[in-house]
């Protein structure tokens, strides 16, 4: 199964990266390709990127750090991009994502998303670090 995961360590700490990042109203701040708009329809959040609309779903437990982010076409059918945000030695934190190739992705299409979040990680670098 092809995969990728991404580690990005930031100044500020695990409970302010955490409950920002669990809070799906500021997916388009951050996550600017994946969600370029952020709606409610009947109740459900959806999100509008460039293959159209996708539910979506954020199920957070702090104590963990643990922030499931899932997405998908229906509501029955949300696929979970595992993160999670800890505390490091420095008193900062680290964000970790890991996304794995859906059934029937392409392998170009994969990769793009992959890059997209590089770039996305460089709107956390901003918001999140001092220097």
């Amino acid at each position: 199964m092809t995969h990728h995961t991404v580690t990005r360590t930031f100044d500020a700490p695990q409970e302010e990266v955490f409950t920002y990042l669990a809070d799906v109203a500021k997916l388009p701040e951050w996550a600017t390709e994946f969600a370029r708009e952020l709606k409610v329809v009947d109740g459900r959040y959806k999100i509008v990127n460039g293959l159209g609309e996708l539910y979506v779903e954020i199920r957070a437990d702090q104590k963990t750090g643990v922030i499931d982010m899932l997405a998908g076409p229906t509501a029955d059918a949300l696929i979970c991009f595992p993160t999670r945000v800890v505390s490091t030695p420095e008193g900062g934190s680290a964000f970790t994502v890991s996304m794995f190739q859906a059934p029937g992705q392409s392998s170009e299409q994969f990769e793009g998303q992959y890059v997209s979040l590089l770039r996305e990680f460089e709107n956390l670098d901003q918001r999140f670090n001092r220097d």
